[in-house]
């Protein structure tokens, strides 16, 4: 069966996204062994503070960052269909039998040494989309591609 780690830092704040967080992770379950990791979040620094945020958040990210296959989300990464994202994670954890670790940055993002470390750097959109929306927007295609994977048809 096919396992997959979704790591971000911070706890999702929104309400309404945790909600969708926690629907979509539980669609998931159905087809996977799925968790989510939540790390530490740099707290208390003014966004100036740019690499010390980073730092501190990739601290929390490198205890929890699992061996596996790691797709880590990145504007400057390489945007799919779905059935292409379906098929590659058909290729690297079914027929490869790696775990599949789905990296999401905070608010600025990853650090350069945590984003290097990824097999793979996926981009959702050419659109800017916050962190939290990003988690959502993962899960649903992760969710969507195991239903393209499985067989099944997804609900419109």
């Amino acid at each position: 069966m096919m396992e997959i780690v979704f790591l971000w830092p911070g706890k999702t704040k929104n309400p309404h996204y945790k909600a969708l967080q926690a629907e979509y992770l539980e669609k998931i379950e159905r087809l996977a062994r799925a968790k989510i990791v939540e790390t530490a979040e740099a707290r208390g620094l003014e966004e100036k503070w740019v690499e010390k945020i980073l730092e501190k958040e990739a601290q929390g990210l490198e205890k929890h960052l699992e061996d596996g296959y790691i797709i880590c989300l990145s504007d400057k990464g390489k945007q799919m269909s779905s059935k292409e994202l379906a098929r590659m994670m058909e290729d690297k954890a079914l027929k490869s039998g790696q775990k599949l670790v789905f990296l999401v940055g905070g608010f600025l993002g990853l650090a350069p040494r945590i984003a290097e470390r990824a097999n793979f750097c996926l981009s959702l959109s050419a659109m800017t989309f916050s962190h939290e929306l990003a988690r959502i927007m993962v899960l649903e295609q992760v969710y969507r591609s195991l239903c393209i994977i499985k067989g099944h048809s997804y609900p419109k």
